[in-house]
């Protein structure tokens, strides 16, 4: 299930360096939901051992949309092609732009991104 937006949600630095994750899971009843019908439909095609795992709420797989992208620096982090809109020479080129995490894994989208970001750098910078 995808994982989706939630405005208290924050990745934090404390003085000491340690990561502090404030996660609040918005969709975990979808979640249960999608564990359940999966499990029946793989027992009713014969499959008699399903095993599943908990969703945990300080999961970090996938983890995204800590940098917020778009048009307005005052409602955004980077612009459209991942450049932060306060310095000009730092593109930030991981999943950080996606508004949230679909269920599955953002490799190639991430890929996908750089490549574009890559391009324009090439196309404005050099």
């Amino acid at each position: 299930t995808e994982d989706l937006p939630q405005v208290d949600n924050r990745v934090t630095v404390e003085a000491s360096g340690t990561i502090r994750l404030q996660y609040q899971p918005n969709n975990l009843r979808a979640h249960h939901q999608l564990v359940t019908e999966t499990k029946r439909i793989l027992r009713k095609l014969g499959f008699w051992m399903v095993i599943t795992h908990s969703h945990k709420s300080k999961n970090t797989t996938h983890q995204c949309g800590t940098l917020v992208f778009g048009i307005d620096p005052r409602e955004s982090v980077l612009d459209t092609y991942c450049r932060t809109h306060d310095i000009e020479n730092l593109f930030v080129v991981d999943a950080s732009f996606f508004p949230s995490s679909a269920a599955v894994n953002p490799g190639l989208t991430i890929v996908a991104q750089a490549l574009r970001a890559a391009d324009h750098i090439r196309a404005s910078h050099l």
